[in-house]
């Protein structure tokens, strides 16, 4: 087996202080994702979505954030697939974005809740029309056959709505997930890395605890 426990790097940076943070999470959010933009991370909307099933296992996988406000956190998916009907057993989830490259990390945990119908067709007809036909096709986390399945079953589709009109389909939406805790992660020299966790008070203003890395 190859030996793997000497594979480190050393974080190097200017750090993150309090005095550096915005008063709520959505801000900090919003000024880190602009800076893993323009300092061009990889598909930096890119995050872990953790949800744990009805016999308490955890599972993780990436989904992709489609928009963010002072609500929450949406991304899109479909519903009858395994991470919707664990999360619709269990609204409490978590979120992890891993900006490796900024020696970055943001985690949130939070309650999540379908988008309105309104909203998960808005964002539907934005999407090129490949995306919305794979919508349609893919019968998500079910056991297929084979790959020629999902082909043919893409092609048929391409001639039922080969004049471009895609409707959104009934089994598919967003979600959106409401953070109840943020934790932004800059990583420091010798593992001294500056953690702020965002939580929310006794009201709806926010707190902000440094943490120990």
């Amino acid at each position: 087996m190859p030996d793997i426990g000497q594979l480190r790097e050393e974080y190097i940076g200017d750090g993150l202080s309090r005095d550096q943070l915005a008063p709520d999470p959505i801000e900090q959010f919003r000024r880190w994702f602009a800076q893993a933009q323009d300092a061009g991370v990889p598909e930096p909307n890119a995050m872990t979505l953790a949800t744990v099933d009805s016999h308490g296992q955890p599972w993780q996988r990436i989904v992709l954030l489609k928009a963010y406000d002072e609500k929450g956190f949406v991304f899109y998916t479909n519903y009858e697939s395994s991470k919707s009907k664990q999360m619709d057993g269990n609204h409490l989830v978590s979120l992890h974005f891993p900006w490796i490259p900024l020696s970055r990390q943001i985690a949130i945990t939070g309650n999540v809740e379908k988008v309105s119908a309104s909203e998960s067709l808005k964002y539907f007809a934005s999407r090129p029309f490949g995306s919305k036909l794979g919508a349609w096709v893919s019968q998500q986390s079910q056991v297929i056959s084979s790959r020629s399945v999902l082909e043919m079953k893409l092609q048929e589709l391409k001639e039922k709505f080969r004049n471009g009109e895609v409707p959104l389909p009934s089994f598919w939406g967003g979600y959106r997930v409401q953070p109840k805790t943020v934790e932004f992660w800059q990583g420091g020299s010798n593992r001294l890395h500056d953690r702020f966790l965002y939580s929310r008070g006794s009201g709806e203003e926010w707190e902000i605890k440094r943490l120990s890395p």
